[in-house]
């Protein structure tokens, strides 16, 4: 739902895969009959209502509203019938820091007869995801790496023949298939894949060895202003502490204004626009820019813990493969008081809707008895501060991935009257999509592409900590054709939520809520759980998907699971 909310709002392709165990090497999937669940409306009132009430503060983690969540949620898993799901525990301990980034230096490029300072915030944001207290970047050599991305499948590598070590990468956004029409490309087209995310542009430029990133902000391909750059970069920004072997770390990351890449690229005696459309091209081979850039900043650093809650329904025939259901269950904490003094960020909608819709399913498929397959709930923290619950969990999973079938994710329930649609974030990714079409059968209704795949919101919620692993995620919205007022109506209904309560302190509970939408969409999920638990299939990702060679991989690793 987060996607209608940030999105101006407007098929379905699905591939065949991987045989499916037992069908003879066909690839027809196991897809089970199942009946409605016995689903509470008025669980999905009561818990909404509490998470979402002043006493618990907004449910920042490492605060006391933490604590209140934490202890309600274990309470309503245990009175559904759930068993602990780490053990003897309900819980995960999530390390988390926080690095607050201060007293930042210009960020300075020079090279023969170039002398450019620009100026922290204004011109460039940056951030270092290392635990220490100086940050120093000092005369790195500036080169310029396209998109910066390396994807063997797709015979594509932006850093063929480059050695980055102590160099500093300069990137731009999204991935070269940006502003097609359709969605035929290397990289899906118009629709952003992984590669397009700030997040793995990072994270391969570490892996190459660099000193540092810097990626150009564009405002479409990013689809966001440099404004949110600029507060998203600056001020406290958390991470899930990342223990004895960390993955490969620049020492920093940032962003830098188009105007600022311009005259970069400009004082290296290159042209902006012919390398962007050169770095378009299969082959593009990287540019040293001839140029050195410096930088400086101090960090504080607090380190704290949260908690991810579990629980689980064991399976009957097959317990050691696991159907996973998430939802975060933070908020904002307190935050900018609206006009009448209110400060508490209440997170009803986002995402007390959520975290209320895993007790209610588990409360159904407990009254349904136990599946073939262990259906888990996980409710994540720390969503708001960049997925860190979910991305801790996938890191150290209590449950191996290679044992887990696939998932839904349930991001935000917008309320609303029923629909005639479901909403498919990353559409056509894996086949999990075969299971929701069928459960979609059953109400008679239809999916809906995703509007703004350019965006790229599949990779922007707590599934994506899952998939970017190799595990097949749904993500499904509310429906956009409402049965009253059509899509014009479901339109209106999403714009205002953003402009009046989105991450605002009026994102509260109110008693005259029409549930109708929200349980019919709950029953969807119950069904695609409930299938998946008694299926003997393992639904993949689809050919040529950006995750499938991680599956694929650790499928191969394990015989007891995928």
């Amino acid at each position: 739902m987060k996607r209608l909310i940030l999105a101006a709002t407007a098929a379905l392709s699905l591939a065949a895969c991987d045989a499916v165990p037992g069908t003879g090497g066909d690839d027809t999937l196991d897809i089970p009959e199942v009946a409605d669940g016995d689903l509470s409306e008025a669980t999905m009132k009561e818990v909404t209502q509490t998470l979402s009430s002043d006493e618990f503060e907004g449910r920042m983690p490492g605060t006391p509203g933490e604590e209140k969540t934490v202890a309600y949620l274990i309470e309503k898993f245990e009175a559904a019938g759930l068993k602990p799901g780490n053990g003897d525990s309900w819980v995960q301990d999530v390390p988390l820091v926080e690095i607050t980034g201060k007293d930042f230096a210009p960020l300075t490029v020079t090279g023969e007869g170039v002398d450019l300072s620009f100026a922290p915030s204004k011109d460039w944001v940056g951030v270092s995801y290392k635990e220490q207290v100086q940050t120093s970047v000092k005369d790195a050599e500036l080169v310029f790496v396209g998109y910066g991305i390396n994807a063997p499948e797709k015979g594509w590598n932006d850093y063929a023949g480059v050695d980055m070590k102590g160099k500093i990468a300069v990137i731009l956004v999204n991935d070269p298939d940006f502003g097609t029409e359709g969605l035929e490309g290397p990289f899906g087209g118009k629709a952003m894949t992984y590669y397009g995310r700030w997040t793995y542009k990072y994270e391969e430029a570490a892996r190459q060895g660099a000193a540092g990133a810097l990626i150009i902000h564009d405002t479409d391909p990013a689809s966001y202003g440099w404004n949110v750059v600029e507060s998203s970069w600056t001020g406290p920004q958390a991470y899930a502490q990342r223990g004895d072997n960390p993955p490969p770390l620049t020492d920093m990351n940032g962003w830098v204004q188009k105007t600022v890449g311009e005259q970069i690229l400009e004082a290296a005696g290159q042209d902006f626009a012919k390398l962007s459309a050169a770095a378009k091209e299969k082959g593009f081979k990287a540019v040293p820019l001839g140029l050195t850039a410096s930088t400086s900043f101090r960090n504080d650093i607090r380190t704290y813990n949260s908690q991810n809650v579990i629980g689980i329904l064991p399976g009957t025939e097959r317990p050691d493969e696991y159907v996973i259901h998430t939802a975060h269950w933070d908020h904002l904490g307190r935050c900018t008081p609206a006009p009448d003094g209110d400060d508490i960020c209440n997170g009803a909608v986002d995402n007390a809707t959520g975290t209320a819709a895993l007790v209610a399913l588990a409360e159904a498929h407990v009254k349904a008895g136990a599946a073939n397959r262990s259906l888990v709930f996980l409710a994540v923290t720390a969503e708001e501060q960049g997925l860190l619950g979910a991305d801790y969990y996938a890191a150290n999973p209590v449950f191996p991935l290679s044992q887990t079938v696939g998932g839904i994710n349930m991001d935000a329930f917008l309320i609303a009257g029923p629909s005639n649609d479901v909403t498919v974030v990353g559409q056509g990714k894996s086949r999990l999509e075969e299971f929701l079409e069928t459960a979609l059968a059953a109400d008679g209704r239809t999916i809906t592409p995703d509007p703004s795949p350019e965006a790229g919101y599949y990779y922007r919620s707590d599934h994506f900590a899952f998939a970017k692993r190799g595990v097949p995620m749904l993500y499904v919205d509310g429906g956009e054709d409402l049965k009253e007022g059509g899509r014009a109506a479901g339109e209106a209904l999403a714009e205002e939520y953003r402009a009046n309560r989105y991450h605002g302190p009026k994102d509260e509970y109110s008693e005259d809520w029409d549930w109708s939408g929200v349980m019919a969409d709950l029953q969807l999920f119950y069904r695609i759980g409930r299938m998946l638990a008694d299926s003997s299939s393992w639904p993949n990702w689809v050919e040529g998907d950006e995750f499938k060679a991680t599956r694929d991989e650790s499928c191969a690793a394990d015989e007891a699971g995928c």
